[in-house]
This record gives C-alpha cells, structure tokens and sequence, in this order.
C-alpha cells in the first residue's frame, strides 16, 4: 500500500523550477557575453603590407608631370597662293638648310601676275622719268620768263633814272618821266609775279613726282609681292635644321595658307610637361625641374605656363639648362620632377595609398615594442604632399611605424595583426 507524501513532490517542482530560472539567467548572461565581444581581430601577412617609420628632417615638395622632348625652334612653312604639287624634292628626317627646296609648286596665274607687275614698274618708272623732265622743262621756261621781266625792268630803272635828271633840268617834258616811271612799277610788279610762280612751280614738282613716286613705289610693292609669290613655288626650309614633316603630295593642289612642310632645329630642344590641374596651382615661372630621360637627369627650369587647361592637364614649357645625352631627339617621352618648395624640420613618411594633401585620413599604426604585430587605428592630419612623400601634422611622431598600403578590406576593425 503507498502513503501518499505531497512535501516530496512540492520540493521536486521547487527543484525543477530553480535549474530552469537558472539555465535562462545562464543563456541570458551568455548571450549578453557574446552580443558584447568585440569582433575577432583580422590578420594580414606582413609580407602583403607595406609599412614605413615617420621621419623629421627637410621635406621637399615636388610635382610630377610625365611629357616629351620637342625642338625650342620649329618653322611651319605654309603656302603663299594656290598651287598644285609638282614635285616632293626632300624626304622627312633630311637635314636641311635654310635654302634648301622641299618641293615644287605651280601655278600659271602666279607668273602672269609677275610679268603684269614687272611691266607696270617698267612703266611707272619710264613715265616718272618724262614726267620729271617734262616739268624740269617748264620749270626753265619759267625761270627764262624771270629773267626776261628781270632785264627789262634793269632797262626801264635806267630809262626812269636819265629821264627824271633831264625832267627836271626841262630838257623833256614832266610827263614822259612820269610815264616811265608807270611803266617801270608794272615791270616790277611782273618781276614779283613772275618770282612767285616760279616758287610755286617749284612746289608743284616736288609735288607732282611725289605722287609719281609714291604710285611706283606701290607698283614696287606689288611686284616684289609677284616675286616672293613665284619664288614661294620652290618651297624652302627657311632654317637650318632636320624636315620633320611633308604635308602634302605629289599632284594634290593646295590653298594659300595650307601647311606644307614643318622644319626645326634637333639641336635645340625643350620639354613639355603636363602636370594636372590640382597640382599646377602652385607651378610659378623659374621654379627648378628634373628631367629624366630615361637616359639620364638634365637640369632646367619652368619657361611658360599654358593659361589653358586641356583634357585635367596644364602644359608647361620647361627650359633645358644642362647638356642632353645621347640619343635625345623630338618627341622622347620624359618625366619631369618640379620643385616647389623646401620645408624644413617637418614630420613625413611615404605617401599612403589613400591618403590625400590637406586632408585627413585614418592609418594602422604599428604598437611599438609588441611582439604580436597589433597595428591600432590612428587618425592623422596630412599636409603639403611631394612626388613620393606628404607631411604629417599630427596623429605621429618620429619613429612610429604605419601601414601604408590599401587597408579597404579591413576597415570596420579598428586594429589588426601582423604575422
């Protein structure tokens, strides 16, 4: 027979009811546990990173801009008048010299045009010659007229002097002096008359062959204008140098103002650098440059500046002031490294993958005297930036060890292993 005992199964129940309030505390307090830890922390490879130790000492600020070697003296030689191409009398890559002919040209106009010129200057000149002739001739029968009127009144001041000593002794009447006395005031008059004209006369000349010679020097003008239109036929260098380019071809025709040929001097050379737009900001004439090219590093400096910016990119004339080496010719690809400024006792390392001037960005910063390779995640202030370096404002000191390459991957962790 059982005996029924209720307190054994009270104190069961109780039982039960404790272990399962303390397995849900126990999960509650593992899943706060777990919800709070920090994510596991990531590892890098150290041979996949590349790390770098802030420096202090002088900083050069430099800027780099990739170009080409082209001739400082090139001479485009373009057509005088409308022509056809004869023939192409030099090949590209020729040296040449400035009377050297590249090709020929025709046009049958042109010569007509010159022989019409030359017979007009023939002309005007034949005609100046007769026309100064001519006048000279009248310019002597006017001074013969002077003359004339100048003996005749030298006889009537004669006449008029006899006359008034005999009036008035009475040998001859008071009248008859008195008339040639009239008679000698209006050979005065002529005398003067005559004396102005030929003055006049004189300017006239002056006048008349100016304008003679003014209307042959225009003729003069033209024909020399027919001759270099003709000489222009026989396309010509121009300047000593090397035939760059031919821009025509046999049997085509041309129009006046068309590029024929291109000439420049190979021993006079210069770069051009294009350097972007962001970074030209600070390019000033004069500024000192590096070029490489390839086969050496030649001195210059900053020549002109292009005001226009083409495709993010300024052009820059950079003036060559060292010797060239051998095998520099036109259109050698260069680099150029211009120096802007010096900075003196500054904080830098190498520039970060990411990391632009005058900003700031966020570095993993390798824990000194730690063995297991914890980089912490530090934020730095970033300055003035060279070619391969950028100053550091703050966030390092000297000697701290960064990674500078592509951490993308792990940025939501703010510290990593190296291993």
């Amino acid at each position: 027979m059982d005996i029924s005992r209720p307190e054994i199964a009270k104190k069961r129940r109780q039982q039960r009811i404790a272990l399962i309030t303390v397995g849900v505390l126990a999960f509650v307090g593992l899943s706060f546990w777990v919800l709070n830890l920090e994510p596991a922390v990531p590892t890098l490879e150290k041979s996949a990173v590349w790390t770098e130790t802030v420096k202090r000492g002088e900083l050069m600020i430099e800027v780099r801009g990739p170009g080409v070697l082209v001739p400082k003296a090139t001479r485009w030689i373009s057509a005088e008048t409308s022509a056809r191409v004869e023939r192409i009398v030099v090949k590209p890559g020729a040296t040449v010299t400035g009377k050297t002919v590249l090709a020929e040209l025709s046009n049958p106009e042109v010569q007509d045009a010159l022989l019409a010129a030359q017979a007009a200057v023939t002309a005007a000149r034949a005609d100046l010659s007769a026309q100064r002739t001519q006048l000279q001739s009248q310019l002597l029968d006017n001074r013969a007229n002077l003359a004339q009127v100048k003996a005749d009144l030298a006889s009537s001041d004669l006449q008029a002097q006899a006359e008034k000593d005999l009036a008035a002794k009475g040998v001859i009447p008071k009248i008859t002096y008195q008339r040639t006395e009239m008679s000698r005031n209006q050979l005065q008059l002529k005398v003067d008359i005559e004396t102005e004209r030929v003055s006049q006369f004189s300017r006239t000349i002056d006048a008349q062959l100016q304008a003679a010679k003014a209307r042959l020097a225009q003729l003069e003008n033209t024909l020399n204008l027919r001759v270099r239109q003709a000489d222009a036929l026989f396309v010509k260098a121009g300047i000593d140098g090397v035939l760059q380019q031919i821009a025509i071809e046999e049997g085509q025709q041309v129009a006046a103002g068309v590029n024929l040929a291109r000439v420049a001097r190979p021993d006079v050379l210069i770069a051009q650098l294009k350097v972007p737009e962001t970074q030209a900001k600070d390019v000033n004439i004069g500024l000192k440059v590096r070029v490489d090219t390839r086969n050496g590093i030649v001195e210059g400096e900053v020549a002109r500046m292009d005001p226009v910016v083409k495709e993010g990119t300024v052009l820059i004339d950079v003036e060559l002031l060292g010797a060239l080496p051998a095998g520099a010719r036109p259109d050698l690809s260069v680099d150029g490294i211009i120096e802007i400024a010096r900075l003196s006792d500054v904080l830098y390392v190498q520039r970060p993958a990411n990391g632009q001037p005058l900003s700031q960005t966020e570095l993993f910063k390798i824990a000194p005297n730690d063995r297991s390779g914890v980089a912490l995640r530090t934020k730095v202030q970033l300055g003035r930036a060279s070619v391969s370096v950028i100053e550091i404002v703050s966030g390092l000191a000297v000697g701290d060890r960064v990674i500078l390459s592509d951490t993308s991957e792990v940025d939501r962790f703010n510290r990593i292993r190296l291993k």
